[in-house]
């Protein structure tokens, strides 16, 4: 499991609408019936699994307009949250998953659609 600190190097990153920042584990190298397979093979799977480590500030919602229009308004805007947090393990579709690198680190940036299933380390219905 990667270790998230608030002094992390990563804390300079923001990650934008509803993207996630994924950093991928090592794919296995063997079929279950113990075959070893090529990096490349393992490359083109179609479903990846990685840790979660930043997440977006999730789908803008729209503002909703005031009934006194000489009033001064703010422009906040409210996004409604993303159900992946920081830590999670994910099951993410490689096709849709952008590569990068940063500080010679590996990591993938995948819209929330294209995340499968999330692991949490803690029990949900405590």
């Amino acid at each position: 499991m990667l270790n998230i600190t608030p002094d992390n190097k990563l804390t300079r990153l923001l990650v934008v609408g509803d993207r996630v920042l994924i950093k991928p584990t090592s794919p296995t190298d063997r079929t279950s019936s113990g075959l070893y397979l090529p990096p490349t093979v393992q490359e083109k799977e179609q479903v990846q699994r990685g840790t979660v480590i930043k997440v977006g500030p999730g789908y803008p919602i729209p503002v909703a307009t005031e009934d006194e229009p000489w009033k001064q308004t703010e422009e906040k805007v409210k996004y409604m949250p993303l159900q992946a947090v920081e830590g999670d393990m994910a099951l993410y579709l490689q096709r849709n998953a952008i590569e990068i690198e940063y500080e010679n680190e590996q990591y993938v940036i995948v819209p929330q659609a294209s995340i499968l299933l999330l692991e949490r380390s803690e029990n949900l219905f405590d």
